[in-house]
């Protein structure tokens, strides 16, 4: 059984959105041991109380970026933590975090990428005028949003569309792609070669896995 240890700032949606698919027993071989917010007033961290986790709140006030990423990355090996979870961690990884967990950290990213990094990627998405957008779950690097991709999932683009609606839209599969891949990681179905993840599929649902855009634009 994986441990997991989710890091977020916010409301904590897609944290929850595995804790779901864990109790529903969607995904079998992990369980999340603590949920660490750099927010104190995180709405995840009231989630993960309800839920029997752990719930830390690390304050960044006065430190460094190492020396903040130093006590998170203590903590979490203290949790004996198998995969870091980024759940809307608004906090870029010092590169000594990320040597630290190599390859075993997991983000969401809102947007196809390699298309649409960092900020706003949805915002970014409509001045450029593209038809689809979508979700990019991957391993994290030093490189921002650049690391190996597991999932994606694509949502149409509407004309009329605002970068909340928009954003909306994306959350939604968010939502299904992210305990996906976390199903697909804890059941060793995948490995990376060089900046490219290969997954085994075997027995999957076709229909889950390639997600259609149309069911998003409605």
């Amino acid at each position: 059984m994986y441990r997991l240890g989710v890091l977020i700032s916010g409301r904590g949606s897609n944290f929850h959105s595995i804790l779901k698919s864990v109790n529903s027993g969607f995904i079998t071989n992990a369980e999340i041991v603590v949920v660490i917010s750099n927010k104190e007033d995180a709405k995840g961290l009231n989630i993960a109380k309800e839920n029997r986790i752990d719930a830390v709140f690390i304050n960044p006030k006065d430190l460094s970026r190492q020396d903040y990423d130093k006590i998170v990355a203590d903590t979490l090996i203290k949790y004996r933590v198998d995969f870091v979870i980024l759940a809307g961690f608004m906090r870029i990884l010092s590169s000594e975090f990320i040597k630290t967990f190599e390859n075993r950290i997991v983000n969401i990213h809102p947007a196809l990428l390699p298309s649409f990094r960092g900020l706003h990627a949805q915002r970014q998405a409509l001045e450029k005028g593209v038809k689809f957008s979508g979700a990019t779950v991957h391993f994290v690097t030093n490189e921002l949003d650049d690391g190996p991709i597991v999932v994606q999932s694509v949502v149409p683009v509407m004309d009329n569309d605002t970068e909340d609606s928009l954003s909306k839209r994306i959350l939604k599969t968010e939502h299904r792609i992210y305990p996906l891949a976390v199903k697909l990681i804890t059941e060793n179905r995948i490995k990376i070669e060089k900046n490219r993840v290969i997954c085994d599929t075997e027995g999957l649902d076709d229909e889950f896995y390639a997600l259609n855009p149309k069911e998003f634009g409605r």
